[in-house]
């Protein structure tokens, strides 16, 4: 035990040697160009795309696929080769750079080195590639009613799209590089004067302690913070709306935005949150409360309809109504399979198809998954492998799972089916109250950075029901969650509420008034 132990610590300091820039930070640039150069091209490997440009007493090192290079080559190169100072410069951020670190720091974000004859330091002049991928419609979260613009790849114009929404001063970013090797910014955004100062402290000591070599996306970051790392249900909401980041910061949540993906992260999440969708704000608020009462019904039909289809038909074909028992019985009697088999097959079937459709091409993708499911669904019951019944539970089941609006929360549905399908077959209804139970027990257990996944149900708050089970007007909403512990709870102030129109007299034919 004590070697393994030994071991892993010395991996983890190899490790830390071979990816921290602290030891680059400790040497210092000399007054040598030249050796400041050869020792910069050193650590990169001679990459071709790290360049030099000479100009009178200096040169310029940059990585020139990550620079702008019109923009340096016209303003920055222009200049020093007129004889110009540095600070004639047209640059938008200058830094004295007077390490190593800090030198390839700067090169990686995309600036500009500037090395003078017999000087121990450089200057680095930020002027990054800008170009980014035009800001579309999320095609994850697509809505009738609201916002048509959504986050790309690119941090900078993610925030600019929240400050868009948000334009006050109290919006606080803090920036983090995550990753030893991918340096990946990371910014958590906060109001304050809303955000709680303990809710932010939380997610900065979260951030502050994760340790990795490179972050890809912002999953990477998600699965470090979240309070449950083994249960399936999201504690973490993700999302490429910038107004869906606007609105949980006015409520007093965090989020966090990851460059180089257009996925950010939202907390807390609760269980009633993860069912709600950006357009029920953008509805007539019982147009909302309708919808998500639908979506509770088929929250209920895609986790349980199957179960309960294989339970009644096997154990307790007592509660079917007679003219049903026998309609299920004649399309079940040619099946050489049982209901709990037959389930299970289907699903597995269906959840193939749908995984199909969505990582072929989009229009290849479409027809496989409907014209899959329409001859495979018809060829089996034809064949009499599959009961005509067992067709129309599953194929409702996941029409069911498809109103979810949360995908990774939808992914838990799914899952969950297939070990309450196996517990109904074989133990019948029981079995379903055993998982229903276990399921309850597990979501009571969950937290989303310290707040209840259950709440306001459970810890029960009347308040926090307005926007739970249903969605009330906006100036009924007048209050921000409780458990957020918001330094201003309070959201929109008393009198909002629109007064009934005042009636007037009514003109008579003749000019008169109608007393």
């Amino acid at each position: 035990m004590w070697k393994r132990k030994t071991a892993r610590k010395h991996q983890s300091k190899q490790h830390a040697e071979l990816l921290n820039t602290e030891k680059l930070k400790q040497q210092r640039l000399t007054s040598s160009l030249q050796d400041n150069l050869d020792s910069l091209k050193d650590l990169f490997g001679h990459s071709p795309d790290l360049i030099t440009r000479p100009f009178p007493g200096g040169m310029v090192l940059c990585i020139k696929t990550i620079v702008d290079l019109k923009r340096m080559e016209e303003s920055v190169l222009a200049t020093l080769q007129d004889g110009l100072r540095l600070d004639k410069l047209a640059a938008v951020e200058l830094f004295r750079v007077q390490d190593q670190g800090r030198a390839v720091q700067e090169l990686l974000e995309g600036s500009v080195l500037i090395f003078q004859q017999n000087a121990e330091e450089a200057f680095a002049i930020r002027i990054g590639n800008t170009e980014h991928r035009a800001i579309e419609e999320p095609q994850t979260e697509s809505v009738i009613r609201g916002p048509r613009d959504g986050f790309t790849e690119s941090i900078d114009v993610n925030l600019a799209l929240v400050r868009r929404r948000l334009k006050t001063p109290s919006l606080r970013v803090e920036e983090f590089n995550i990753g030893e090797v991918s340096r990946t910014k990371v910014q958590l955004l906060s109001i304050e004067g809303i955000t709680s100062s303990k809710l932010v402290n939380e997610m900065r000591q979260r951030l502050e302690t994760i340790r990795i070599d490179g972050i890809m996306e912002s999953n990477y970051i998600e699965e470090f913070i979240e309070d449950s790392p083994f249960g399936l249900f999201p504690t973490i909401q993700n999302t490429e709306r910038p107004d869906v980041i606007s609105a949980a910061l006015l409520e007093g949540r965090v989020a966090l935005l990851v460059d180089s993906t257009p996925f950010a992260l939202v907390a807390p999440l609760t269980f009633w949150g993860a069912l709600q969708s950006s357009e029920d704000y953008y509805s007539h608020f019982t147009v909302a409360t309708a919808l998500r009462w639908i979506r509770f019904v088929f929250l209920f039909i895609a986790l349980l309809f199957p179960s309960i289809y294989v339970a009644i038909t096997t154990y307790h074909q007592e509660m079917l109504p007679t003219n049903l028992l026998l309609s299920v019985a004649s399309a079940r009697e040619g099946s050489p399979f049982p209901a709990l088999v037959e389930a299970l097959m289907m699903e597995v079937t269906f959840e193939a198809l749908r995984e199909a459709g969505v990582r072929l091409p989009r229009p290849v993708g479409q027809a496989v998954s409907i014209v899959g499911a329409l001859v495979i669904g018809q060829a089996a019951v034809e064949a009499g492998i599959i009961s005509a019944p067992m067709v129309i539970v599953v194929s409702i089941t996941g029409i069911a799972s498809f109103t979810i609006p949360r995908y990774n929360f939808g992914i838990a549905m799914r899952l969950l089916r297939f070990p309450i399908i196996l517990l109904a077959g074989t133990l019948g209804l029981f079995g379903i109250v055993i998982a229903i139970m276990i399921l309850m027990i597990h979501l009571s257990s969950l937290r989303s950075l310290g707040v209840p996944y259950l709440y306001p149900v459970s810890p029960f708050s009347w308040q926090g029901l307005k926007d739970a089970v249903v969605r009330v007007p906006h100036w009924a909403k007048n209050r921000r969650p409780f458990l957020l512990q918001s330094p201003s709870p309070l959201r929109v102030p008393a009198g909002q509420n629109p007064e009934p129109p005042i009636q007037t007299p009514q003109s008579d034919a003749k000019g008169g008034t109608d007393t």
